[in-house]
């Protein structure tokens, strides 16, 4: 049986940037973890990281958005209007692939995670799926027929504007939309309107029905889509809050109003589950994506046991 390629993988995280060079789930040579600070610095350590490895056959990049994945487009592979002070513009895809010179794949760091979901963690086996991160941003990755869902650009549904939970009327936390979901629902958001990390709080603390509620919605955009089979949900909220399932479950169900009736969404337990592959998802994702830039994607069956 030939080897698996062995894989570059990045993940490019809003507060830490985790660097993997791999064959798979159970094939991995090297892990390092640096923190996300001003891009010139984040840039120049991923770099330290990458010179210090040799042989690998591909590099892919897992980012936080919004990015370019328009590979037509002049500023392909790169973050473009982000919140996150300094980023927007800065080119991360071309930097990388000019300067190794191997095949480089690019997209966002859900769509990392849903990928190595959908082939070795909570949703193996699905070919149409979707990862929604909670964390200090929301983020969707959306999968159908085993390739990112992409078009225009990549889904940005972390910035929808759901209904407002009754008698809510908190400002919101986005600096473009105020109260969209991102800027209720994350933990920024949380940390924001409460004064306190959302892991820290307990699981009666008011905040989580306005929470729920409003992940409640996003869920329903998800199953309107027609597109997952299941949605994996992880992220620092929800990591830390593992409470808040059975809430989003409920509150998807009663967005929904039984208007989709199938047993694989009514089924809500199965339905939205949290991830299988933990703080590795989207650094596998990644090397998913370097190997489908390589063209081998195939040859990475390994699973995770």
């Amino acid at each position: 049986m030939t080897e698996p390629p062995l894989i570059a993988g990045i993940e490019l995280g809003g507060t830490k940037v985790i660097c993997i060079l791999a064959r798979g789930p159970d094939a991995v040579e090297d892990r390092v973890t640096i923190p996300t600070t001003r891009p010139a610095e984040t840039m120049a350590a991923i770099e330290a990281v990458l010179d210090g490895w040799s042989g690998f056959a591909a590099l892919g990049i897992a980012s936080f958005g919004p990015v370019s994945i328009d590979s037509r487009a002049a500023d392909y592979g790169h973050i473009t209007a982000t919140p996150k002070p300094g980023w927007s513009g800065t080119d991360v895809a071309g930097r990388f692939a000019r300067r190794y010179r191997v095949p480089a794949g690019f997209h966002t760091d859900v769509v990392g995670a849903a990928l190595a979901e959908a082939r070795w963690g909570a949703a193996a086996g699905l070919a149409d799926v979707a990862y929604v991160t909670v964390g200090t941003g929301v983020g969707v990755g959306l999968i159908a027929s085993g390739r990112p869902v992409d078009g225009l650009t990549h889904a940005e549904l972390g910035h929808i504007r759901p209904v407002r939970y009754p008698h809510d009327d908190w400002i919101g936390a986005c600096p473009f939309h105020g109260a969209c979901l991102e800027g209720l629902a994350s933990g920024r958001a949380i940390a924001a309107r409460v004064g306190t990390p959302a892991p820290e709080l307990p699981a009666d603390h008011p905040v989580w029905e306005g929470v729920a509620h409003a992940l409640g919605q996003l869920l329903h955009v998800l199953v309107l889509t027609g597109i997952p089979r299941r949605v994996v949900m992880g992220g620092g909220v929800m990591v830390g809050s593992a409470h808040l399932f059975p809430r989003i479950r409920t509150a998807m169900l009663a967005s929904l109003g039984g208007y989709v009736g199938l047993p694989e969404v009514t089924m809500a337990d199965t339905f939205v589950v949290p991830p299988a592959l933990g703080g590795n998802a989207g650094p596998l994702g990644a090397v998913l994506l370097g190997a489908q830039a390589l063209g081998k994607s195939s040859a990475l069956t390994f699973t995770t046991g």
